[in-house]
């Protein structure tokens, strides 16, 4: 235990640092034990919480900042990058888009407590024209509250988060097999599920060329519906010629606009 805690005494910000930068970039790493950890360390007073709520935004905002440059500089096709390499590609993006809809700028405040989400709201951000001294300073506070709240429930529960500690210190070894092997099998199920999601894709698919020679065809047995947000809209205002454009989230109740005598093509980038 006094060695485990003596190392994260002397890494402990810059561990806290590598994994906030990795969460933020995407990848699989939980930045928030580590918050805690700190927390705990922070209410003991071994370490410092404004020098940790301070790596904490000095590893997220230049991470974030990137993102949102990409964003505003290639716009949808960034979010169809991250798509690609989310674990869950089926909402990965619609669910940002929604909350930027009904919360506007006011997202980055919330975004970080969200998995996944935390790395598409920046680019997305520049995506809708967030102007950047803006977006600093809303991304900047949502690092904040993110931290501050992780790292304040540390400091607040040290004592259990210890016996934990002390705990994990005498399993030893052990403990990282654990974690390691949870982790590894929260990846694979998630890639397991992103296969089957795009084997049903690719089953009920139609090529871009395909659909053009049918249209240039005046095919009246197809119906093409434009499924894209507003958001998505607004950042690239093409359409498919005669697409009728329903939002996926108003299908349901927009489901009497869609004809049911024609094959339905629905497309959302």
């Amino acid at each position: 235990m006094d060695a485990t805690i003596g190392s994260l005494l002397t890494y402990g910000y810059a561990v806290l640092f590598v994994c906030v930068l990795a969460e933020q970039v995407g990848l699989p790493i939980p930045a928030v034990p580590v918050l805690l950890g700190v927390g705990a360390l922070a209410g003991s007073g071994r370490m410092s919480m404004l020098m940790a709520l301070g790596v904490a935004v000095a590893a997220s905002l230049p991470v974030d900042l990137a993102w949102y440059e990409l964003g505003r500089r290639r716009g949808s096709r960034v979010l169809g990058v991250l798509c690609r390499v989310s674990l869950e590609p089926d909402s990965c993006v619609r669910r940002t888009e929604n909350l930027f809809m009904r919360h506007g700028r006011r997202t980055l405040l919330i975004a970080k407590f969200l998995p996944g989400l935390s790395t598409v709201a920046p680019p997305l951000a520049g995506v809708v024209g967030i102007a950047r001294g803006q977006f600093i300073l809303l991304d900047s506070a949502g690092a904040l509250i993110w931290s501050g709240a992780w790292l304040g429930l540390g400091f607040l529960f040290k004592d259990a988060i210890e016996l934990v500690a002390v705990e994990a210190a005498r399993l030893g070894k052990w403990i990282l097999v654990v974690i390691g092997a949870a982790l590894a099998c929260y990846v694979v199920a998630k890639y397991i599920q992103r296969q089957r999601f795009l084997r049903s894709l690719r089953v009920a698919r139609i090529t871009p060329e395909e659909l053009k020679r049918r249209l240039d065809e005046r095919d009246g047995s197809l119906a093409v519906i434009d499924t894209r947000s507003s958001l998505d809209v607004n950042a690239a205002p093409y359409v498919i010629p005669g697409a009728r454009w329903i939002a996926a989230e108003e299908i349901d109740r927009r489901r009497q606009e869609i004809p049911t005598d024609r094959e339905i093509v629905l497309y959302c980038s």
